[in-house]
């Protein structure tokens, strides 16, 4: 017997939908809602009995939400019609109060609300798809998993930063980590591919889309992330720096006269391969690489030396490494990447074969004898988010 799950992804002027089956992993209907509270938004709707794709104004997100239940009125599957035990909602920063999904009630609400100040830009807008859901679907119950979940099992010495201690008491700084749905979906699916038990397993994840983060996973569990405090610690991203030196802010406000929202917005959007080569989509860096852009090429080459540099570290962290695990847009598409990044590492076991990196259908890119497996791994948050929910509701 199937048990469905509304999955929720609010952004601050987007909805993201989709109804999974936590068993299967197959998404009866997706949908998103794009440009809330703008004069004309956007809304596509896949399902069962045919698509919709609309443009109209959609004045906040509980409009979207309704829109998204009209939609599956009209275009299947009613949701009426199908067993839906919970609704999940990704929420992007837990802190460290949440190390795994919780149900949602007036207390956890509380906590995400307490938790703003470590992700202004993220969490107000998890909370209000939360409470608008609620409010339309009150007989449901609902569950929230968090995206930094994953990391809360750090040791203190890979989380902690080393700064006066007394920030951390007062203002929670540290490691957090983020992506933590894909990169737990995408290490058992490693397992499953390689035949092997989680639990016996050393993996490096790099999860490159237009974010990237990296985290060496023990046994299946994460031991070191290169997310921080917020997403913009790490690896080059489409539009974030990734690691630099932090100084930059002190050195930029004397020279440039730069306020600190300045330049932190500018490292967040203007930043990564966007400030590198003036495009954040990899595919036309891509494009402009291959007919001969030099800034396209320096951008690929910051991009992939920085993987370069994180896989060597988390190999170290690991001291042994099983396989090396790529997903997400870029990861799981971009074979030069893959090779860029790990051209050079066969002194640490890692061969990639040319041929299975240019067409991973098996999932595999390493040479057969390679002693570390390269993997390709689409990621499933919404089907993650959807069992991690199951999973709650079952501890009840």
């Amino acid at each position: 017997m199937s048990e469905h799950v509304l999955v929720i992804n609010a952004g601050s002027s987007s909805l993201k939908y989709s109804l999974v089956d936590a068993k299967s992993g197959e998404a009866a209907a997706t949908g998103l809602v794009e440009r809330i509270g703008e004069d004309q938004s956007h809304h596509v709707h896949h399902g069962p009995d045919g698509d919709a794709d609309d443009d109209h104004a959609v004045a906040d997100h509980e409009a979207a939400l309704e829109a998204a239940v009209r939609a599956f009125e009209t275009h299947g599957p009613a949701l009426g019609d199908v067993d839906i035990v919970a609704v999940g909602h990704r929420v992007v920063h837990g802190g460290d109060r949440f190390a795994a999904p919780a149900l949602v009630d007036d207390e956890l609400i509380a906590a995400v609300t307490d938790l703003v100040p470590l992700a202004p830009l993220h969490n107000p807008a998890n909370l209000e798809g939360i409470e608008v859901a609620r409010r339309l679907l009150p007989d449901l119950p609902h569950v929230a998993v968090f995206d930094t979940a994953f990391h809360q099992t750090l040791p203190p010495h890979a989380y902690t930063y080393a700064v006066p201690s007394s920030w951390l008491d007062e203002y929670g700084i540290r490691r957090y980590g983020f992506h933590g749905t894909s990169h737990s979906f995408v290490s058992g699916q490693a397992a499953r591919l390689l035949g092997r038990d989680l639990r016996d397993l050393n993996l490096i994840v790099l999860h490159l889309g237009n974010g990237c983060s990296a985290t060496a996973v023990r046994g299946g569990t994460s031991v070191d992330t290169s997310m921080g405090l917020t997403p913009l610690e790490g690896l080059v991203m489409g539009t974030r720096s990734g690691d630099l030196d932090p100084a930059i802010h002190g050195h930029l406000a004397r020279v440039a006269g730069r306020s600190a929202e300045e330049t932190d917005r500018a490292l967040n959007s203007e930043s990564g391969l966007k400030g590198l080569s003036g495009a954040n989509d990899f595919r036309e860096v891509s494009r402009r690489r291959a007919a001969g852009d030099e800034r396209a090429q320096l951008a690929f080459d910051v991009y992939s030396y920085r993987l370069k540099k994180y896989v060597g570290a988390y190999y170290a962290v690991l001291g042994r490494v099983d396989a090396i695990v790529f997903t997400a847009g870029v990861g799981q598409h971009s074979a030069e990447v893959r090779a860029a990044a790990l051209h050079g590492l066969e002194g640490l076991g890692i061969h990639l074969d040319p041929v299975r990196n240019a067409d991973p259908e098996d999932g595999f890119a390493s040479a057969e004898d390679s002693p570390v497996a390269v993997l390709v791994v689409p990621t499933n948050e919404e089907w993650e988010i959807a069992r991690q929910a199951v999973e709650v509701l079952a501890a009840r």
